[in-house]
């Protein structure tokens, strides 16, 4: 499984969405599930996911899907 494929499952399970809801296009508050509560948890989730440590400003900057991609692959997760 892909790196988004494991992030996308990650994002459907963490805010209990729809199996074919567009995460690819996500970005922070755009839905009610992704509120500063979610967010921690998603965060949380990801990290668990990837055996990752994010720092408190990758926390802060994690504004959308793509952005977590991006992070994800810095840090050499796969």
């Amino acid at each position: 499984m892909s790196l988004n494929d494991r992030l996308r499952t990650v994002f459907i399970e963490t805010m209990q969405l729809d199996a074919d809801f567009d995460v690819e296009n996500l970005k922070y508050r755009d839905i009610e599930e992704w509120d500063s509560v979610g967010h921690m948890a998603l965060v949380a989730a990801i990290e668990d996911e990837f055996d990752v440590q994010f720092d408190t400003d990758q926390v802060i900057d994690m504004s959308s899907f793509k952005v977590a991609v991006d992070m994800l692959t810095t840090m050499g997760a796969k």
